[in-house]
């Protein structure tokens, strides 16, 4: 039977790299049967871009707020599940995928279907610009019958087990949607992706796939250190890092972790008030402080969301179709979405 991929985009701001990412996303030795954009409340002529008819085989959703990169990406896999997909590939706006990288994910897949080999999900290999690998998944920790890691036992395929990864560039099947719910949209940026694979992987793992290529084009390069940032808007996102990595490791890690993790945040700040950096310590704390409270709630399928905030944008060549029939395309379960046609 035939397997309905939708390709999904998280953009916000970055419409050149968006026209990177869509041009190797259309470029796809097999190509995705639906591609969808999820348009963070861009503010730098992204859906202009998007309307313009250079990509008329997408579908477009507009947020009206920005929900950070967490609540789009918990959008993208519930709106691609509600347009029917049997696997979501999501990505950021940066990456750009190898002509071959969605076929190698389901030639990966199609191998571990027919080993019986159950799979959470599937994951690209990333690299940077400048060909250095990033973005490296957490090798999976689950054990064999003879009680050895189990990781290595496709590596003759190119396969290697994994836990915690990324969304650039990773394969999730519908069934594991069904099963384990969507990111947590209130973790808002950085670690909702860990957060996601840890959860989805508790009883199976999932695989990164070295045959299938991504580059990620990353803001800056290199790991996420509020001591080396300088961008002014992304360090007030540290407090977020903080305290979603805090979250993870209670749910998710040991509590000798927990407490490195809190320990070494204190040192941190106090470094950073030395160095004469009040802000940054400011944040750390703040990270630190909410992170006691924080229970974030895990959003389902089927769950409650309020479409009030998406748009649904049709590309010129859609709009004719939709004139033609004078009629408005339904996504099948939303019924609150406020449809925008380009005139």
């Amino acid at each position: 039977m035939a397997t309905k991929v939708i390709g999904v985009i998280l953009t916000y701001n970055r419409k050149e790299l968006l026209e990177l990412c869509l041009k190797a996303i259309h470029s796809q030795t097999r190509p995705c049967d639906m591609i969808l954009v999820i348009n963070n409340a861009s503010t730098d002529g992204t859906l202009e871009f998007l309307k313009s008819g250079k990509y008329p085989n997408i579908k477009v959703y507009s947020l009206k707020i920005n929900v950070g990169a967490a609540g789009g990406f918990n959008t993208g896999f519930r709106l691609a599940y509600d347009n029917g997909a049997d696997h979501v590939w999501m990505m950021d706006d940066d990456v750009i995928p190898e002509s071959d990288a969605l076929e190698k994910l389901l030639v990966a897949d199609e191998l571990l279907e027919r080993k019986g080999m159950s799979r959470s999900y599937l994951l690209s290999t990333a690299y940077t610009e400048h060909g250095q690998v990033t973005n490296t998944p957490q090798v999976s920790n689950a054990r064999n019958r003879a009680g050895y890691f189990g990781w290595p036992e496709q590596l003759e395929h190119g396969l290697v087990a994994v836990g915690s990864g990324t969304f650039v560039s990773i394969l999730v099947p519908r069934n594991t949607l069904e099963k384990y719910g969507l990111p947590i949209s209130s973790m808002y940026i950085w670690g909702e992706d860990a957060e996601f694979t840890l959860r989805i992987t508790r009883d199976k793992p999932g695989y990164l796939v070295g045959t299938s290529r991504v580059a990620h084009l990353r803001h800056g390069g290199g790991t996420i250190s509020i001591v080396t940032e300088s961008n002014p808007i992304r360090i007030r996102y540290y407090k977020n890092f903080i305290r979603n990595n805090l979250y993870i490791s209670r749910k998710y890690k040991t509590r000798r972790r927990t407490v490195s993790i809190l320990f070494n945040n204190v040192v941190l700040a106090l470094k950073m008030l030395v160095k004469r950096r009040p802000r940054k310590a400011c944040i750390i704390v703040l990270g630190l402080v909410q992170s006691f409270g924080f229970r974030p709630k895990i959003d389902f399928v089927n769950s409650d969301y309020d479409y009030s905030n998406v748009r649904v944008s049709f590309p010129a060549a859609d709009c004719e179709e939709v004139e033609a029939n004078n009629s408005q395309e339904r996504v099948e379960g939303i019924s609150q979405l406020e449809y925008v046609r380009q005139t």
